[in-house]
């Protein structure tokens, strides 16, 4: 159905509706349920900034623990294109991967390589023919110009239902294509994200990719109006993005650009509310004398394009080395600006205004409103409503310790156990922790203990690592403590080892919950909770800020009092004292060590600052001696400053999180 564009609307009106748009809005509500940090090799995650706004163009892991190596993953799709034009939507999902993977920092566009999943209901002429146009397009004509290969891919070939309602039904989906692309990474430090950098003086650039054309078809804006067809975004000049993509890689080189983000879904609007999201400041964007259907045009049409942010002091010779590449493509579009309010001006004459709050708030919505019927509405809700204070100044890190860069190692390691059972998966980053704090790290499986191949006596210290021991279906570390108390030799192991002076003990997330269930082996821990399920009712993984309080635990020393980010990832978090004078026995034993803060460094039991409800925000305990120590939170996934989700500038190679490890080697000094 061919219809015209729309292009005479109310702005505002469009605004809202495209920015609620499921395609377009916060995807929150399924990002904070999966965990993005385990590893400790996560460079680059969907959230973004000290706000943690979920905008990231690109994904980016570490290639190992010591270098700043990496892999880069990024993907693109543009399916409703198809509809009209399905060799169109191939080329744009391959143009998308590439201006959302030029985010991280790639030698060259011939690095990347491509993986192609095809859908389509194949059968019938017309679904065969945009199928084989499609493959065409991009398997033999465009990625060869690019030199880029598509090594990988798969298909779905049978996108159709059918049902029988007294005559025979079906709905065919149309052809769409999925594309990933991956490289690897240079340096997973200089990977750019959407936070603008509230700083009045700098400028917005925005490079259109598109050679001027505003092709509104299969665009969000369409498709909320109900207006299909029409002519789309296309990429034609596969030159032109070869040499963006080089200049991109050059400016990132020369420490040139502040903010990036691509135009995608939802068109040039919708990049740079996202990029004023993330920095949690205001633009005023300037733009040329329009009639209105050319202002529609040119903030919501869906063509390649990119934003980046640049200091005013360089603007001339950036502006003139992308033009030496690109042509006249670059425009000045506006500046970011203290108060937050977002300004479209059209010849100087105010167009749109609102604030930050408002537009923030109608892409959450969406989001919200999901969240709430699978989780605890009243979480969902006090989340939701963080959006709309102003003074929020996000994760604030107070740091009142130095971090060591170099730790001079005893001449013996001390030996460390990094104790797992059946469903751990963090022990890899755990041993990595330790290692470069200066221990002898060995793996221990429980089923060694058991067997006699691995002995407690033999070691100085013990880590419980996180994951989902058994799956958790008995009970957070319930199946774990289990297998420890209930085998009479193990459970001696245990007692022995923890009895003994010499040694210290860390459980961490599935491993602090364990330890915590086997208290009664553990001296000095009658006051430790147990942990149960989540107040939100769902599993969290957040990038939060926790305070260190005083104990007498040696992995603590001289920390008290500081602020830290740390990932946190965990459905059974919330802490469950037996009763008021179980805690109040933590409290004056000085056993609670850590303790979760919202965005202004105060306790809380606000969510999601404080994800799981527990009462004080506690999230960590020491044992009276404090050779014993549990927390909720990882450190080991936040020991050096890249795995960081967000890290103020200045910060050196290893993190503040690096201090607890060393101070467990300082112990056996």
């Amino acid at each position: 159905i061919n219809q015209p564009d729309v292009g005479h609307q109310n702005l505002a009106e469009n605004i809202k509706k495209v920015l609620s748009y499921p395609s377009v809005a916060n995807k929150g509500f399924l990002i904070t349920i999966g965990d993005r940090s385990v590893t400790g090799l996560i460079a680059r995650d969907q959230m973004v900034g000290p706000w943690q706004v979920p905008v990231s163009d690109v994904a980016v892991t570490k290639s190992d623990f010591q270098s700043s190596l990496g892999e880069a993953f990024a993907i693109g799709e543009k399916a409703p294109i198809a509809i009209s034009n399905a060799p169109a939507s191939a080329r744009m999902a391959v143009g998308e991967a590439l201006t959302n993977i030029a985010a991280s920092f790639i030698k060259n566009i011939s690095d990347i390589k491509l993986s192609a999943n095809w859908m389509a209901s194949a059968g019938s002429d017309e679904n065969d023919f945009a199928l084989f146009e499609s493959v065409k397009a991009i398997g033999i004509d465009l990625c060869p110009t690019l030199g880029i290969s598509i090594p990988v891919g798969k298909d779905s070939m049978s996108m159709q239902t059918k049902w029988n309602d007294g005559i025979e039904k079906n709905v065919v989906s149309p052809m769409s294509l999925v594309i990933t692309a991956f490289s690897e990474c240079s340096d997973v430090t200089k990977t750019l994200t959407p936070q603008l950098i509230n700083d009045e003086n700098t400028t917005l650039l925005f490079i259109d990719l598109a050679e001027g054309k505003t092709r509104m078809g299969g665009s969000s804006v369409n498709l909320v109006n109900k207006v299909i067809g029409g002519k789309t975004p296309d990429l034609e000049n596969p030159e032109l993005i070869k040499r963006f993509f080089h200049t991109i890689q050059s400016l990132n080189n020369e420490n040139n650009i502040l903010a990036y983000h691509d135009r995608s879904d939802g068109g040039l609007i919708t990049t740079l509310f996202e990029m004023a999201f993330a920095g949690h400041c205001g633009i005023d964007i300037q733009l040329n004398k329009f009639a209105d259907d050319e202002l529609f045009k040119f903030l919501f049409n869906e063509e390649l394009g990119v934003v980046i942010q640049i200091e005013d002091r360089k603007l001339q010779n950036i502006v003139g080395s992308i033009e030496a590449e690109l042509g006249q493509s670059v425009y000045v579009i506006g500046k970011p600006t203290i108060k937050q309010v977002i300004t479209i001006r059209s010849d100087n004459k105010i167009t749109f205004q609102d604030t930050r709050a408002n537009l923030q708030s109608w892409w959450s919505e969406t989001s919200y409103r999901i969240q709430s019927l699978r989780d605890n509405p009243k979480s969902s809700k006090e989340e939701f409503e963080n959006i709309l204070n102003d003074n929020d100044p996000g994760i604030n890190p107070q740091i009142n310790f130095d971090v060591p860069q170099i730790i001079h190692f005893n001449k013996t390691k001390p030996k460390i156990a990094i104790l797992r059972e059946q469903g751990i998966n963090g022990h890899s980053e755990m041993a990595a922790a330790f290692y470069y704090a200066g221990f002898d790290a060995h793996d221990v499986h429980m089923s060694d203990i058991a067997s006699g191949a691995k002995d407690l006596n033999d070691f100085q210290a013990l880590v419980a690592c996180g994951g989902f021991s058994y799956g958790d279906v008995l009970g957070a570390g319930q199946g774990w403590a289990k297998s420890i108390l209930l085998n009479e030799k193990i459970r001696n192991q245990f007692q022995i080892f923890f009895h003994r002076q010499e040694t210290l003990s860390l459980g961490v997330c599935n491993g602090c919950q364990m330890l915590s269930n086997i208290k009664q082996l553990i001296p000095g821990t009658d006051f430790w909770p147990s942990f149960v399920k989540n107040e939100s009712e769902q599993f969290e993984a957040r990038f939060l800020s926790v305070m260190i309080e005083k104990t007498n635990s040696p992995f603590l020393e001289d920390m008290e009092g500081s602020v830290l980010p740390i990932a946190v990832a965990h459905g059974e978090g919330k802490v469950n004292f037996s009763n008021a004078n179980q805690l109040e026995g933590a409290t004056n034993s000085n056993l609670i060590a850590i303790k979760y803060v919202d965005n202004n460094n105060k306790g809380t039991l606000r969510y999601p600052y404080n994800p799981n409800g527990s009462v004080l925000g506690i999230t960590g305990l020491s044992s009276i001696d404090g050779r014993a120590l549990i927390m909720m939170p990882h450190p080991e996934r936040v020991f050096k400053s890249d795995q960081n989700s967000w890290h103020p500038k200045g910060w050196n190679d290893y993190g503040p999180w690096y201090r607890m490890f060393a101070n467990a080697n300082k112990f056996f000094a």
